[in-house]
Order: structure tokens, then sequence, then C-alpha cells
């Protein structure tokens, strides 16, 4: 039996005992976790989702992806040039069983990317990146009122 799930913004077709390179899951190596965002089990496909189907999973590392280079260079312009570099954080686990139904009742713990994770503990929503311009509300504009002397 297979299931696609999702996680991380993307989608992966898995089965029992497969090996996956996920993004970064707040998890511990030993941990097992149960990935709830599932779109088709077997030949049940969801709307959106699959109701009370899940996939167990065992942490296996916290590893690193290979390192992406940026680089930029201008043309015509004398040593305009730039090189950024990225390895993005990953999550290494093993899919273990894979449910059809009753995985809401299964006890086991939630896969949560780590970066929800830190929001929800902070209990706020993500910091906009600085410059960043967005609508213009009641909370982030000074009052209309009359001007106090």
């Amino acid at each position: 039996m297979f299931a696609v799930l999702r996680t991380g913004g993307k989608q992966y077709r898995v089965q029992p005992g497969q090996v996956l390179r996920v993004e970064k899951l707040a998890a511990e190596p030993g941990e097992t976790i149960q990935f709830n965002d599932v779109l088709m089990v077997g030949d049940r496909i969801g709307t959106p989702l699959v109701a009370g189907a899940g996939v167990q999973a065992t942490v296996i590392d916290q590893i690193k992806g290979e390192k992406v280079i940026h680089f930029v260079r201008r043309r015509r312009k004398h040593s305009s040039k730039r090189t950024k570099g990225h390895r993005q954080q990953l999550t290494l686990v093993r899919i273990t069983e894979i449910l059809a139904s009753g995985a809401e009742s299964s006890g086991v713990k939630a896969a949560i990317g780590a970066a929800s994770r830190q929001t929800a503990e902070a209990g706020t929503a993500p910091a906009a990146a600085p410059g960043a311009r967005g609508r213009k509300t009641a909370a982030n504009t000074r009052s209309a009122g009359p001007a106090e002397a």
C-alpha cells in the first residue's frame, strides 16, 4: 500500500520502509511522528484530505542538504559580483506505517515544521521582513481622530 502525503509545501508518495528527506520538523532523532495531511491512501483520494488517515514515521536524524551557491555577475559592470551560499535544514525520516483510518486516535505526536513550532510557542505571527510593505490597517496607522492639545 502507498500514500501521498504533504509536508513542508511538498507532496511525497511513500511506502512503509522508505526513507525520506523532508523540510525540517520539530522532532528529536528516535521519535515517532505522524503526518496527518494525507492526500491519498491506496485507491482512496481525499477531497482535499483523506479523513482519518495518517502516515507514521520514525525520525532518523536532523541533517543539512547540499550547498547551493547563488552567484550574480552583472555584465558590463566592472567588478559587480556577489556570491551567496545556502544549506537547507532537513529531517531524515523512515516511514513505518500507513493508517487508512483511525489515525486521530493513535496517540502519536503530529509532525510539525520547526518554523511553525517556534511561532506557536511564542504565540505570535512571524515577523515581517524589514522594509516589507503591507496593507494599511487601524493597528499600524496613526489615529485619524482629533489631536489632543
